[in-house]
């Protein structure tokens, strides 16, 4: 099972390093564009934000227990990602977009999988 968690992590990290650099380094007017178009809906500042966040938590799932420094930060970490899912399921809910409820559904259930694993039974 702590495979399975390891490469979990690992693809919940790749997801959000992408999602979130690409909401750091693109304009919000690019990414509306581009098929994000709750962005239109918030401050540059906002989605940058979102960015930031998926970001440093895609580094917290990884880093801490594979460096030894902190490892309980992974599960934490997890436990953020899913909030946050939980509140993009919220936005997409509310703006009618169910063509982008199934990804944000999956990342949940793989976030708070991870998050169940790391803190109860295959803690680091």
């Amino acid at each position: 099972m702590n495979t399975t968690l390891w490469v979990m992590a690992g693809v919940l990290a790749l997801v959000f390093l992408a999602a979130g650099t690409m909401k750091i380094s693109r304009p919000r007017e690019k990414l509306a564009a581009s098929g994000m178009a709750w962005t239109a809906d918030f401050s540059p500042g906002a989605v940058k934000t979102v960015g930031t966040v998926e970001v440093l938590g895609a580094v917290g799932l990884i880093v801490p227990a594979a460096l030894g420094v902190a490892p309980a930060l992974a599960a934490w970490a997890a436990l953020g990602l899913a909030a946050t899912m939980l509140g993009a399921i919220v936005l997409h809910l509310r703006r009618k977009e169910a063509t982008a409820l199934p990804a944000a559904l999956a990342l949940l259930v793989l976030a708070a999988v991870v998050a169940w694993g790391r803190l109860g039974p295959y803690a680091f």
